[in-house]
């Protein structure tokens, strides 16, 4: 008897001690799992934050008005903030990382110091442009190590708290690419001088208000329904399910889903005139089979098809076998950026897979666009000397308060770079820069 309880109490403390040993377990898993979690947000922030870094030094370059330089420095300030921020949570404690966190501080102080002032009465000179210049180029070289760090990480689903392990058995040859990308950046920076100092759619408004272009009369939901099917391209409404919105929205909306084995579809749809506002359709998209141009023809034939009239294409990009093309309203000649349409197209069958139209019906309204009270050549004097500019057109975009303003927009290169700059055609401020993305680089294989 003794014997069967002595069994018994063994039996219950084993269990017993194999639950404790589970749960033990399940917590260091939830505590590395979300330790990992934050190295990857920390890093990928870091990357998309020198991205924008150095898009915006190089901005500020082209830049000839100091109304707009001082808050594109106070930008750049912000952001290699941001970026020390997030090198300061990834497991780096082990690898000297100083001479990139000094590299980042130094741009801070240079661009502090450079916005704070009155740059009107004191403007940047020549030794602090060549700084800048310098900056540009250094933080390019930084921008692209982190990019191919990147690249591999996610090409090889390499862990960050495997670079924990890597950088405390610094005596055993260990092969972390993570680790080698890193010092290969510390290396570049390294190398670095030691006297250095240091828009989704441009005019999208940036006020709420209501939509000014929905016409046409309210839909039911049958008629909603049956529209539905043609933008998600099926035949029946069997796997669709239709909400519609309740008090206090924007505009009342039909938002219908669809879903199905190998395809899943989003659409919010208008009550008055069964417009489509949004859509997003998800299915795999299959070797490419059309060019980006002949996916630029669907795309806008469905524009076509949908009553946008005078709609033309400013931009088209392909990524994973996917087109996606950016158009803008064409009123009488001039380009108008508020009134945006953005159109998805998959490049192995020409099938709409997506489509925002918010913009357009939020801006769309007729306008009375004046006479421009500048000359296109006295424009051409607003922007910097140093751009060489290719292309000009009249252009209607959202200023920083989001009030419309009519402008001259230049397309221009300065150091193998594009730039688009808008001139107000009315009094000669630069109302915006941008840096216009580049061929995407292919990081495969370059480590």
């Amino acid at each position: 008897m003794i014997r069967w309880i002595l069994i018994a109490v063994l039996t219950i403390g084993v269990a017993g001690t194999a639950f404790w040993g589970y749960q033990e377990h399940q917590e260091k898993n939830a505590v590395l799992t979300q330790a990992e979690n934050t190295y990857q947000r920390a890093f990928h922030e870091l990357s998309y934050n020198m991205d924008l870094l150095n898009d915006k030094i190089g901005t500020a370059l082209a830049m000839n008005s100091t109304q707009r330089l001082s808050p594109q420095l106070v930008d750049i300030w912000r952001l290699t903030s941001e970026s020390l921020s997030n090198v300061g949570q990834l497991p780096l404690g082990l690898l000297p990382f100083n001479k990139t966190e000094e590299f980042l501080s130094n741009i801070g102080d240079f661009t502090y110091k450079t916005a704070v002032r009155n740059l009107e009465d004191e403007p940047l000179s020549d030794e602090e442009t060549k700084s800048l210049e310098d900056l540009y180029a250094q933080s390019t070289d930084i921008k692209n190590e982190l990019r191919r760090v990147q690249h591999v990480a996610l090409d090889n689903n390499l862990r960050w708290m495997d670079v924990q392990l890597a950088l405390a058995n610094e005596d055993e040859q260990m092969d972390n690419t993570i680790v080698d990308g890193f010092k290969t950046v510390e290396d570049t920076v390294e190398g670095f001088s030691e006297s250095n100092v240091d828009s989704p759619i441009t005019g999208t408004s940036s006020q709420e208000h209501k939509y000014k272009s929905l016409d046409g009369d309210q839909i039911s939901e049958e008629e909603a329904l049956n529209l539905s099917k043609e933008h998600f391209n099926v035949d029946n409404e069997q796997n669709m399910t239709l909400t519609q919105t309740g008090d206090g929205a924007d505009i009342p909306m039909y938002s219908i889903s669809y879903k199905n084995d190998e395809k899943n579809g989003y659409m919010d749809m208008s009550v008055q005139g069964g417009h489509p506002i949004t859509l997003l359709i998800d299915r795999p998209v299959n070797e490419k089979q059309i060019s980006l141009n002949e996916g630029l023809k669907e795309a806008e034939a469905y524009i076509e098809n949908n009553n946008f009239e005078n709609m033309q294409v400013y931009e088209s990009n392909e990524y994973d076998n996917v087109g996606f093309y950016s158009f803008i309203y064409n009123d009488d000649g001039v380009r108008v950026f508020s009134d945006a349409i953005e159109v998805k197209v998959g490049l192995d069958n020409g099938e709409i897979l997506g489509i925002t139209a918010e913009n357009y019906f939020m801006n769309h309204t007729e306008r009375d666009i004046p006479e421009p009270e500048l000359s296109e050549s006295e424009a051409k004097e607003a922007v910097n000397p140093n751009v060489d500019i290719q292309e000009e057109f009249m252009a209607v975009i959202d200023n920083d308060m989001g009030e419309e303003v009519f402008t001259y927009e230049f397309l221009g290169v300065l150091d193998n770079e594009t730039y688009r700059i808008f001139i107000n055609a009315m009094n000669g401020r630069e109302e915006r820069v941008e840096k216009l993305d580049g061929k995407e680089i292919n990081y495969a294989g370059t480590f």
